[in-house]
C-alpha cells in the first residue's frame, strides 16, 4: 500500500459506526509507529540541515546564510500553514467519492483545520494519525524549499515568505490532495502512480523553478561572470545528508515496516549509486574531469527519479531509472540551460524536474511484474500506464507553472521580487539579515 492508500483505508474504518466488528477496528502498531517516527525525523533533517548545507556550498560566500535563513524559515512557516490549514487542504476526504467529479477532486475540505478531530487516539489505520500528519508535514516543508535554489543569491526574504504562502496553498495542497488523498481524488482515480512525490513535490518545485527564473530574472553578471561554488565541502555533507534522509522519504511512504519499506529502501540505494556514477560518467567524457558537485548532483538526480517509483519497481528497474536520470539530468543542467538561457541557481529545474519527469514516466514502465516490479493494475498495459504517467505530469506541469506565474506577479506588485543591483552585489546575507556567514 502507498501511504494514500493507508490513509483512505484509516478514514473509512474510523468512519465506521461503533457497531463495526471488532476486527474491523484499526488497531495501532507499535513497530510501524516506531519506524514512521524515525522517517518523519529523516525526513525533515534532509531540509534542515541537508538541503540548506547542499544549497549554501554552491552560492558565493556572501550569500550562504540567506539559503540556510530561506530553508530554516519556510520549515516554520509552513509548518503554521500546515496546522491551520493544510493538512485538511491535502488530505480531508469529505465530499469525495470514486468516479465522481466536483471541488473535492482537487481540494479537500477544511472539517480538519488546526488539526480538528486529530486526537491522540486517533489513527491512520495502524499508526496515529499525529504521526502521519507531521510525516506528511516534512513533505510540504521540503517542496518550496527546493524551490530557493532556482532564484538564490537575488530574491527578497520578504517576498520568499509570501510566495511560500501563496505556492503552497495554491499549488502544493491541490497536487498532493489530486495525488495522494485516495478514492475521488482526479489523478488517484487515473491511476497515477507516485509512491513518494515524484510529481507532488519534484515535478511541482521544478518547474515552479523554471517560472520564476524567467519571471525574476537572471543574476547581475551572470552568464557572462564566473559565480562558482564556494564551499563544496558543505554541498557534499548536504548531499549526504539527503541521500541518507531519503530513505526515510521514500521507504517511510510505505507508512509501515514491512516489505513495501524494505524494497522501497533498496531500490532507492540502487537508483541513487546509478545516478551518481552515470553523472559522473557524462561529465568525464564530456567535461574531462569528474567533479565533487557533479557526483553529488547525480545522486540527487537519482533520489529523485526513483521517488514515484519507489513503491513499485524491481532493483533492475532502478539501475535503469538511475542511469538515465543521471545522463538526462546532467544534459538539463547543462546544455540545456545554455541553450534556453535561463539562469537556474542551483539546477533546481535540471535535476528536481527533468529527474522527476524521467521517474514519473518509467514508473509506467518499470512497475510492471515482467520487468521486476510489483505489478500494475488488471487489465492495464505497460503503454495505458505510461500514457496515465504522462497526464499526471502534464497536469502537475501546468498547474504549477501558472500558479507560480500567477503568484510570483502578485508578490511583485506588493513588495517586488528581488533586491537592486548595489544590494546583489554587496551580497543578502548583509542586505537583508545583516549578518555575515563568515568573519574575515
Amino acid at each position: 500500500m502507498t501511504h494514500a492508500e493507508w490513509r483512505a483505508a484509516g478514514t473509512a474504518l474510523l468512519a465506521t459506526p461503533t457497531a463495526v466488528l471488532a476486527q474491523d477496528v484499526p488497531t495501532l502498531s507499535a513497530g510501524d509507529t516506531a519506524w514512521m517516527l524515525t522517517a518523519t525525523a529523516l525526513v525533515l533533517l534532509m531540509t534542515i540541515p541537508g538541503l540548506a548545507l547542499f544549497y549554501a556550498g554552491m552560492v558565493r560566500a556572501k550569500n550562504v546564510l540567506s539559503v540556510m535563513m530561506q530553508c530554516f524559515a519556510i520549515a516554520g512557516l509552513v509548518t503554521v500553514l500546515w496546522v491551520a490549514y493544510g493538512y485538511s487542504v491535502a488530505f480531508s476526504v469529505t465530499g469525495m467519492e470514486k468516479g465522481v467529479l466536483n471541488l473535492n477532486s482537487f481540494v479537500g475540505a477544511l472539517d480538519k483545520a488546526f488539526f480538528a478531530g486529530v486526537s491522540r487516539d486517533a489513527l491512520v489505520f495502524a499508526v496515529p494519525e499525529s504521526v502521519f500528519a507531521t510525516f506528511q508535514l516534512t513533505f510540504a516543508i521540503i517542496t518550496p524549499a527546493l524551490i530557493v535554489g532556482a532564484f538564490a543569491e537575488r530574491m527578497k526574504f520578504s517576498a520568499l515568505l509570501l510566495f511560500t504562502v501563496g505556492w503552497f496553498t495554491f499549488a502544493y495542497l491541490p497536487i498532493a490532495h489530486m495525488v495522494w488523498s485516495g478514492d475521488g481524488a482526479l489523478m488517484w482515480d487515473w491511476g497515477v502512480l507516485d509512491f513518494a512525490g515524484g510529481t507532488v513535490v519534484h515535478i511541482n518545485a521544478g518547474v515552479a523553478g523554471l517560472v520564476a527564473c524567467y519571471v525574476i530574472g537572471k543574476r547581475k553578471g551572470f552568464p557572462t561572470t564566473a559565480m562558482p561554488p564556494h564551499n563544496l565541502t558543505y554541498t557534499l555533507i548536504g548531499a549526504s545528508m539527503l541521500w541518507v534522509g531519503w530513505f526515510g522519504f521514500n521507504a517511510g511512504s510505505a507508512v509501515a515496516a514491512d516489505a513495501n519499506a524494505g524494497m522501497a529502501m533498496l531500490v532507492t540505494q540502487v537508483a541513487t549509486g546509478s545516478a551518481a556514477l552515470a553523472w559522473m560518467l557524462a561529465e568525464w567524457v564530456l567535461h574531462k574531469k569528474p567533479s565533487v558537485l557533479g557526483i553529488a548532483s547525480g545522486a540527487v538526480a537519482g533520489l529523485v527519479a526513483i521517488t514515484p517509483a519507489s513503491g513499485t519497481c524491481g532493483p533492475v528497474g532502478a539501475l535503469v531509472i538511475g542511469a538515465a536520470a543521471g545522463v538526462l539530468c546532467f544534459l538539463a543542467s547543462t546544455r540545456l540551460k545554455r541553450a534556453l538561457g535561463y539562469d537556474d541557481s542551483l539546477d533546481v529545474f535540471g535535476v528536481h524536474a527533468v529527474g522527476g519527469i524521467v521517474g514519473a514516466i518509467l514508473t509506467g514502465v518499470f512497475a510492471d511484474a515482467s520487468l521486476g516490479g510489483k505489478g500494475l493494475a488488471e487489465g492495464v498495459t505497460i503503454g495505458g500506464q505510461v500514457w496515465i504517467q504522462f497526464l499526471g505530469v502534464i497536469v502537475t506541469v501546468a498547474i504549477t507553472a501558472v500558479v507560480t506565474f500567477v503568484v510570483l506577479k502578485i508578490v511583485g506588485a506588493i513588495v517586488g521580487l528581488r533586491v537592486n543591483e548595489e544590494e546583489e552585489t554587496e551580497g543578502l546575507d548583509l542586505v537583508e539579515h545583516n549578518e555575515r556567514g563568515y568573519i574575515i
